[in-house]
C-alpha cells in the first residue's frame, strides 16, 4: 500500500505539471487510504505537501513572466489570513463527535472527509465541462473587481484550511473573471497563491500537532520530481482531454468517498 503511496505522490506532481492544479484534491485521499494517516491531520500534511509543490511550479511561471505579483497579493492577502486561522483556530475547535443522526455518529474525521469528497465532485464538475475560453485580456487595462477578489479570496481561504486542498480550480476562474488574467497567467498566479497560503496556513497546525516529517518529506519530494515530469509532458500532451479524464477520476474518487464514510465508515480515522 505504501508503495502504491509513493507512486500517487508522483502522480499528484505530475496532474500539477500538466494541468496546473487538480493534483491537490488528491493528496488527502492518497494519504487517507494509502498512507493511513488520520483525516484531519491528513488535511495537515496536504497544505505542507501542495504548497511546496506549487512553490517549485511557480518558479519556472515567474521567469517566464507568467505570474502577476500584484493579483497575487492582492487575492492571496485575505486567502491567507482565512487559511491561517481556519487551521489554528477554528479546526481545534471542531468537536470530535460533531452530531449524531439517527444511531449514526458524525465524528470530526467523516465531517472532514465528506466535505473534502463534496469538494472533489465540485472540482470534477469544473475539469469535464467544456470550458469556454475566456477572452484573452493581454492588452487590455487590468481592472480588479477589489470586493469580489477579497470575499472569493477570503472563502478559498476558510476552504483550504478546512480540508487542505490548494483550490486550483476555484482560484484559477476566479482570476481569469475578476481579475482580467489571461489564462496562462492565471495559472502561474494560482500556483503562488496555493503555494502562499497552504504553507503559511500549515503553520496553524504546527502549535498543535506532531508531524510525521519524514514521511511529509518522502511525499512532498516525490510530488516535486512529478511536477517537473508534468511539466515536459506538457508540451506533448492534450491539456483539455487530460483535464477530462482526471476530472472522471476525481468524480469516481469523491463519490467512492462519500458512500465509503457514510455508509461504511471503517479505518476513515476510528
Amino acid at each position: 500500500m505504501e508503495i502504491i503511496g509513493y507512486l500517487a505522490s508522483l502522480i499528484i506532481g505530475i496532474s500539477l505539471g500538466l494541468i496546473g492544479g487538480g493534483g491537490s484534491i488528491l493528496t488527502v485521499p492518497v494519504l487517507v487510504y494509502l498512507m493511513g494517516v488520520e483525516p484531519v491531520l491528513a488535511t495537515a500534511y496536504s497544505l505542507f505537501i501542495v504548497g511546496s509543490t506549487s512553490l517549485v511550479g511557480a518558479l519556472p511561471k515567474y521567469r517566464q513572466g507568467l505570474v502577476n505579483l500584484k493579483t497575487a497579493i492582492i487575492f492571496g492577502a485575505p486567502s491567507i489570513l482565512a487559511v491561517f486561522a481556519t487551521r489554528k483556530y477554528i479546526i481545534p475547535l471542531i468537536p470530535n463527535e460533531v452530531f449524531t443522526i439517527g444511531g449514526f455518529i458524525v465524528t470530526k474525521s467523516i465531517l472532514m472527509m465528506v466535505l473534502f469528497a463534496v469538494l472533489m465532485v465540485f472540482a470534477s464538475i469544473s475539469m469535464i465541462r467544456d470550458q469556454k475560453k475566456p477572452a484573452e485580456n493581454g492588452n487590455g487595462e487590468q481592472k480588479f473587481n477589489y470586493p469580489l477578489i477579497l470575499v472569493e479570496g477570503a472563502l478559498v481561504g476558510v476552504l483550504t484550511g478546512l480540508v487542505g486542498a490548494g483550490g486550483g480550480f476555484l482560484i484559477i476562474p476566479a482570476l481569469v473573471l475578476l481579475s482580467k488574467l489571461p489564462m496562462k497567467q492565471a495559472v502561474g498566479t494560482s500556483l503562488l497563491i496555493i503555494a502562499a497560503k497552504s504553507l503559511i496556513g500549515f503553520t496553524g497546525d504546527l502549535s498543535h500537532t506532531t508531524m510525521d516529517w519524514k514521511l511529509l518529506l518522502i511525499v512532498t519530494s516525490l510530488a516535486i520530481v512529478g511536477i517537473f515530469i508534468g511539466d515536459k509532458l506538457s508540451t506533448k500532451v492534450d491539456g483539455d482531454k487530460l483535464k477530462k479524464g482526471f476530472g472522471w477520476f476525481v468524480l469516481v474518487m469523491g463519490i467512492y468517498i462519500i458512500v465509503q464514510q457514510l455508509f461504511f465508515p471503517l479505518g476513515g480515522g476510528h
